[in-house]
């Protein structure tokens, strides 16, 4: 038995109902003006209605079963891009008059091109040598926004003791004001060397790549007692995929295209808090 969740802002019924007859599905169920589940469907042809789906700009996900929330213990996300709007360092970047440089170097990282995280994170962190630490003060006050969703879907999660952590390749200056304003369990980033009020160009300790990432939530998964089936984790960049990879449920959010490629679900139209409706929400 497989299931069809379909979500997008505007879902247009006669697209719903042609589809759920061309799968053969046993019922259709509307959950909202925004998300649909399609009954037992026809799961061998899940390749080409994922791609007519995406070509309507719905999100979808097949499900062998709909599993209660409450079973989930885990849910780690990446930071940058996913949980918020931005990319801090290109911001930091921006306020410095760096953003062309050090942009480019982000986005050819997370799409992959630039295989070395550490590496490519250190020349970025050196190019802000000088940059006062008032300046990433401005960037979240004035620039860090979280993405559509995210507020829901950590309020949805909590309700059912899931632990949520933060995993982020960025700075620990950010992440420890979102694990205080949203009430996460943990988070592990980068932290950024700073002397009489001010960047030195140097990250402390050990460099938070997407081996790091995994090793976080695999520290997590352990402490908890979760499998896989139990682990929901999103991220956008190429350094998530380590993580990905451990997640039974590992969702590409409005992500590069090596993420879509590889992670179970995407979200490239919907709100961070879709992922609720992929389960019962019953105790």
């Amino acid at each position: 038995m497989t299931h069809l969740i379909l979500q997008a802002p505007n879902l247009d019924s006669a697209t719903i109902e042609n589809l759920a007859a061309d799968l053969e599905a046993d019922g259709v169920q509307y959950m909202g003006p925004t998300v649909v589940r399609l009954l037992n469907v026809d799961a061998t042809r899940q390749a080409e209605t994922g791609a007519f789906c995406e070509s309507r700009r719905m999100d979808y996900a097949f499900l062998d079963a709909v599993a209660r929330l409450a079973d989930c213990k885990i849910l780690a996300s990446d930071m940058d891009s996913t949980l918020v709007n931005i990319e801090c360092i290109d911001e930091i970047a921006d306020l410095a008059g760096k953003k062309a440089e050090i942009a480019a170097i982000t986005e050819a990282t997370m799409r992959g091109e630039i295989k070395d995280f550490s590496a490519s994170l250190r020349r970025r962190v050196s190019l802000l040598r000088g940059v006062p630490v008032s300046t990433l003060d401005r960037v979240y006050q004035e620039r860090l926004r979280l993405n559509p969703g995210a507020q829901q879907l950590i309020t949805g999660v909590k309700k059912h003791r899931v632990k949520v952590m933060l995993v982020s390749g960025g700075f620990t200056f950010f992440t420890q004001r979102l694990v205080e304003r949203l009430g996460l369990h943990s988070a592990h980033a980068n932290e950024l060397e700073i002397v009489d009020g001010a960047l030195t160009g140097q990250i402390l300790g050990p460099i938070v790549d997407g081996h790091a990432k995994a090793a976080f939530l695999q520290d997590l998964a352990q402490s908890e007692a979760a499998a896989p089936e139990q682990i929901i984790a999103i991220g956008d960049g190429a350094n998530d995929l380590p993580m990905l990879a451990l997640a039974g449920y590992s969702v590409a959010y409005r992500a590069k295209p090596v993420v879509r490629g590889r992670a179970r679900f995407a979200l490239n139209v919907s709100p961070l808090d879709a992922v609720l409706n992929w389960f019962r929400r019953s105790h």
